[in-house]
């Protein structure tokens, strides 16, 4: 193995803390877990890293899927019936299985982030947490692949997972 390719560890900055303790039960994106509330407890070294983060009203949370399975190159999506390519999907089945969610931030208690719109497995590690910036993440001319041919009322009823039923 090259200097490049040599194995990247991470150690977690904190502990997600969420009402989902069921992955097939959690919903699969923000925006299907609307009023799903939720906190990211960070460890003491890093709450210093916190100072300014007050100002913004969503994050971008990096985590480990600490539950997800052996990889699969190719899957069937939550909202779809076809199998796909693993890289077009949010599946978290992947070879470094990290996982990627745009939360509300509600307010901040000392080392707790108190969020809302979480999606995410009560008790994931928490890697990375990065602030949205809509005039750095907003893409007006998007397109969203595979994706557009599913209807939204399939996509949202498939998304929840059957939270909120």
């Amino acid at each position: 193995m090259t200097a490049e390719m040599a194995p990247i560890v991470y150690a977690p900055i904190g502990v997600i803390r969420s009402q989902h303790h069921e992955p097939e039960k959690t919903p699969i994106q923000p925006v299907y877990a609307r009023g799903c509330s939720g906190r990211a407890e960070i460890l003491p070294q890093y709450v210093e890293g916190l100072k300014d983060l007050d100002g913004f009203s969503h994050l971008l949370l990096l985590y480990h899927f600490h539950r997800a399975g052996e990889s699969l190159l190719t899957v069937v999506p939550f909202t779809d019936d076809q199998p796909r390519g693993l890289f077009s999907t949010r599946s978290p089945r992947r070879p470094n299985p990290i996982g990627l969610s745009l939360v509300r931030l509600l307010r901040i208690e000392g080392a707790t982030l108190h969020l809302s719109d979480v999606d995410i497995l009560d008790g994931t590690p928490l890697l990375d947490i990065k602030p949205y910036i809509p005039r750095f993440e907003r893409v007006d001319d998007a397109t969203a692949g595979w994706t557009a041919t599913v209807d939204e009322e399939t996509a949202r009823q498939r998304g929840r997972r059957g939270y909120g039923e």
